[in-house]
Parts: structure tokens; sequence; C-alpha cells
């Protein structure tokens, strides 16, 4: 199963070098006119821009910057997830395990868990869902204490992702920006995802619920149909804003990645993203036409499908409260 990611990443790759070179000779007319229009956008954009887009139907790529090294601010968090996944699947860690909060977790950049006494423990369902949905950083800073900062690296070194790494902990105060991506690391990520094979069709399906529920809804999704599924990951820092997902159109589902960073207001990045994603929505709309047109199959269907009960009801009622420390109890030592 390793072998047949890598050598699809490779070829993903490849793709991306031809789109960005060459993308008229290399697309199908409505993606070529996706990559034209992707790079005038780019031309007027603030600050330093990449993008990637790709039609899970047949792996076309259109991007701008894909293999650029950018701020990952909050999607970082994605490979933190995959890798407590790994990990599940391993059985070194469990959803319903507890882990207690110390001192060295707590980040008060955003999410409320930083506010929690030292000592209170929460399950990696908790961790998970708060990480994603709220991107809670000192939820994120507590499972990669657990699972391991060098074991997310090695992870997403063995994935074949080439610019993303945990350089530390999340601290908002300190160099985050030593958190690292590309648009184009995104998309393997998201593809494997969107095609189950991200550690296993389980763990897959189980993230793409996971980044269903996020709360943060003002960058990708905003020009998209309400009724469209989106499963999606946000990034912000002063100057930086990312958004990178799975659009599950029946028609045409498709991974979108798209990170700026220098930019002179965070709303010339909001606009500069919702943009892009109505770009990638058009241009796969009238691609589903094309190739209705041109007597192509249709799309098979490659998101999740309708995850069963217990698992819908994992994720989108996540009631579990927090375990208060034990009264006779010191708190976790504080250098863990």
């Amino acid at each position: 199963m390793r072998v047949t990611r890598l050598l699809r990443l490779g070829v993903i790759a490849a793709l991306m070098l031809s789109a960005t070179a060459n993308a008229s000779a290399a697309l199908p007319a409505p993606l070529a006119d996706l990559q034209m229009r992707l790079a005038i956008a780019t031309q007027h954009a603030p600050g330093r821009v990449a993008v990637a887009i790709e039609d899970l139907a047949t792996g076309a790529i259109s991007g701008i910057n894909p293999n650029a090294s950018m701020p990952a601010a909050s999607t970082i968090k994605i490979p933190v997830m995959v890798e407590v996944f790994r990990q599940m699947s391993e059985g070194r860690v469990d959803l319903g395990q507890v882990v207690h909060l110390t001192a060295r977790d707590r980040d008060w950049g955003w999410g409320s868990l930083c506010d929690a006494p030292l000592g209170t423990g929460y399950s990696v369902q908790a961790l998970l869902w708060r990480m994603i949905t709220d991107s809670d950083n000192t939820a994120t800073n507590m499972l990669i204490r657990l699972v391991g900062r060098q074991h997310i690296n090695a992870t997403m070194s063995d994935l074949g992702l080439l610019h993303t790494r945990v350089a530390d902990y999340i601290r908002s105060d300190g160099d985050i920006r030593s958190l690292r991506s590309s648009a184009g690391d995104m998309l393997h990520l998201l593809d494997a995802m969107a095609r189950d094979e991200l550690v296993d069709p389980w763990s897959s399906r189980q993230m793409i619920a996971i980044m269903e529920g996020q709360r943060h809804n003002t960058l990708l999704p905003v020009p998209l149909p309400k009724e469209l599924k989106i499963a999606h990951k946000t990034g912000s820092l002063h100057d930086t804003l990312n958004d990178v997902g799975i659009v599950e159109s029946e028609r045409e589902p498709y991974v979108i990645a798209v990170m700026t960073t220098g930019l002179p207001t965070l709303d010339t990045g909001r606009r500069f993203i919702r943009g892009v994603s109505w770009l990638a929505y058009q241009a796969m709309e009238r691609f589903a036409d094309w190739r209705a047109e041109n007597g192509l199959a249709p799309v098979e269907q490659l998101t999740h499908p309708t995850l069963s009960s217990p698992d819908l009801q994992r994720w989108l009622s996540p009631s579990q409260e927090p375990a208060a420390p034990p009264a006779t109890q010191e708190p976790p030592p504080q250098n863990q």
C-alpha cells in the first residue's frame, strides 16, 4: 500500500510540474482555462500565494507555486491528526485514551483548553475534535506530546511530503513560522484521504468526518453552494491565511489547497482565497459537463460513503466531559 501511495504521489508531483509549466497542452479545456485564470489571479495577488487543485476523478492538477514552502499555520494540525490515526492503527493510541494537561501544553493563541486546571484529562477523541473543528492550540500540543513530534515528521517524510515539518510545539508568541508545508503537500494528504488510502479506509473516513465539522468557515466555503459538503482546515497568522480541503461534489469532487502569506491585510487574503475557491468550483462544474459531452464515464464517488450511525454520532456529538485531576494527586510534571 505504501509503495502504491508513493508512486501516486510521484505522478501527482510530475503532473504539478507539467501543469505549471505548460498547462494549456497538458490539461483538458476547462482545467486549462482554470490554470490560465489562476495565473492571472496570482499576478494581482496580495503577498505570496500558492495554489493546488486536483480533480479527483482524473487526477488532473492545476496549480501556482504548489511546491513553495509556506507557513502552515493551523493547517499543520492535519499532519498531527494523521499521525494520531497512524498510531491508533498500530494499537499504540486509543480514541478513549486520556491525556492530561500540563503547563507546557498551554497556548493562549486560540482555543479554550488553555484555561483548564493543570492535570485535567481529555480523551484523544475530544482532543482531535477540538484541534480540527475549533483549531485549539492547546489540544494540538497535547496530541503532539502524545505521539511525538519526530514521529509526525517521519510519517510525513514516508508519505513523500517534502515541505511539511513540525519544528516545535505551537507557540503563538514564538516562531510559529517554523510550522511549514506547501499547497502540494496538503494536496497529497487530502488526495490519499479522499481515496480511503491515508493510514487505512476507516481512518480516512474518520478524518474526513472530523474535518466536515470545521467551525471556521469564512474562506473556501463562502462562495460555494450551502448544501455542498467540504471537509477542510484553515490556518491563520497576523499576515497569513490558508485553507485546504476536499470538496465533496457528487458531479466532480476535488481537492483544493490555497496558502497565502506576507499579506498587507487579512481581508485581502480572504478575498483571494474565496476568489480561487469560486474559480475552482466553476471550473469543476464545466469539467463535469465536458466529460459528459465527450462520453466519458460518470464520476465514481471517491469521497467517503455515508458514515455509519455510531461513527457519525462519535464526531458530531463529542459530549465527553473533561476529567478533573484527582484532588489527592499532583498535576503531571510540567517538563513532559
